[in-house]
């Protein structure tokens, strides 16, 4: 149980360090290669989108067969939407709060309040991505776990580490246009991946302590993850499509495949 819980905490550092990663690129360039995140954000996408099936909502129907009273298809059903539901809510929040921060004109806190909105919206959207890597390393039963099961869960925090790097940059990359030192655009935008760690082990602890739980767990991750690739990493990484129009494309390509390969050949 301490093993579990503990994996999905290094799990979930490693999350963060990405984000760290990423905002280490306003040490080196005043812009990152846009070719090169649209490659990143499209393989994360991909893998995102193949983990959710393979790693989090098939495990999940499989689980809801065998233990739940309710219907699997049910189950599957209503954790995928309620995941998909609380990144809704999250981003409708983090977007009136950066609203009415850009309501306010000239005023004094402005710079302030638009910076804080900035690290806010990426800390708020790492929430569900740390519950998702908890969950994954949760569902391993203390010694007695697969091969194929730990693979799955070390592949979604591969995925969600490969998409936290663009992020660590778009928080440090803008603060430092602003006028801050690299320095504090640094510090800034790695602060902003914090938040994983926690979020994984309490994904994990919930998993562990309350196996009922479980299969809405999974489909809760899988409802959460797929809604970023769809809503946000896809749209991202397919932006200035003139130059190069299929980097991104085969991005998500090369992700999913990578992300089945593993699944289906381990399991």
């Amino acid at each position: 149980m301490n093993d579990v819980i503990f994996m999905a905490f290094i799990a979930t550092v490693g999350t963060w360090s990405v984000t760290a990663l990423g905002a280490a690129t306003v040490v080196f360039f005043k812009t990152p290669n846009p070719r090169m995140l649209n490659l990143m954000l499209g393989f994360a996408a991909g893998v995102m989108v193949a983990a959710s099936f393979w790693s989090l909502l098939q495990p999940a129907i499989e689980r809801a067969e065998a233990s739940s009273e309710v219907p699997a298809y049910l189950v599957a059903t209503a954790g995928f939407l309620c995941g998909a539901v609380f990144m809704w809510a999250s981003d409708k929040i983090v977007t009136y709060a950066r609203r009415r921060a850009d309501s306010t004109q000239g005023g004094p806190h402005e710079r302030l309040n638009r910076i804080m909105m900035l690290v806010l919206s990426i800390t708020i959207h790492n929430i569900p991505e740390g519950l998702a890597v908890g969950v994954a390393f949760g569902t391993l039963q203390e010694g007695q776990y697969s091969v194929e099961s730990l693979m799955g869960a070390i592949t979604i925090a591969i995925g969600i580490g490969l998409q936290n790097f663009p992020e660590g940059a778009a928080v440090s990359i803008p603060l430092r246009r602003e006028g801050y030192s690299r320095r504090k655009s640094f510090w800034i935008g790695q602060a902003s991946g914090m938040v994983e760690p926690i979020a994984g082990v309490l994904g994990a602890l919930l998993v562990v302590y309350m196996e009922a739980v479980l299969p809405y767990a999974l489909s809760f991750a899988a409802g959460a993850m797929i809604l970023v690739a769809v809503h946000e990493l896809i749209p991202e990484c397919q932006k200035n499509q003139n130059v190069q129009p299929y980097v991104s494309t085969m991005g998500i390509i090369l992700g999913f495949a990578v992300m089945m390969l593993l699944d289906v050949m381990l399991g």
